[in-house]
């Protein structure tokens, strides 16, 4: 009776350590395929910038971005950078180094703080009437032509066409603005300015 009442006793345990044996191997594979789960989604988070106001569509992949966020995100900077006045470059341009590549944002830092310190001094304000966008995906930057318009003192000086160039590349996870150039009418590109771009035509 006695080892009858063990055998069941026996069979009893080694039933329930079987239970617990399967329910610890599901949950251990439950455990592996969120860890991988986790591990893909951190591997594949990305930081999209994108201008305060988005009026179209648009598509990022790996490391390219559609021509509709290159046109928006292009307005977007040239807005930044462009259209400025001793009262507004400041918070502008702590807007516009939030996004700036690690290798270029000290060149355009500097620039801005240039800019500033020109637009103090002569009263001086600009905003550029952006005529046309053309953007370039596989190069990933975007070139924009219009005529940039300057006041000094509160006097006009006549309107300007300037193209400007805006590259963007993708690192790290976030969308960083690689550089802002001017183009010029031989074709070389230099930092882009204001006033200072305005000045020297």
């Amino acid at each position: 009776m006695l080892n009858d009442d063990y055998e069941a006793t026996l069979t009893d345990l080694r039933r329930a350590i079987l239970g617990r044996s399967i329910i610890i191997g599901t949950l251990a594979v439950a455990l592996l395929v969120l860890a991988t789960c986790l591990y893909r989604i951190i591997g594949t988070e990305r930081i999209i910038v994108t201008p305060p106001s988005v009026n179209a569509t648009f598509w990022c992949q790996g490391d390219q971005c559609g021509s509709a966020y290159l046109e928006q995100m292009g307005g977007y900077v040239a807005w930044l950078i462009l259209d400025v006045a001793p009262t507004s470059i400041e918070w502008k341009k702590s807007a516009l180094l939030g996004f700036v590549a690690a290798d270029t944002v000290g060149a355009l830092k500097e620039r801005q703080e240039l800019e500033a310190d020109r637009l103090k001094r002569l009263n001086a304000s600009t905003y550029f009437l952006l005529q046309q966008l053309t953007p370039d995906e596989e190069k990933q930057t975007v070139r924009m032509v219009g005529l940039l318009h300057t006041q000094i003192n509160g006097h006009d000086t006549p309107p300007v066409t300037k193209t400007y160039e805006a590259a963007f590349v993708h690192t790290g996870g976030k969308t960083h603005l690689a550089s802002f150039t001017e183009i010029k009418q031989n074709g070389q590109a230099s930092l882009a300015g204001g006033v200072a771009a305005a000045g020297g035509r």
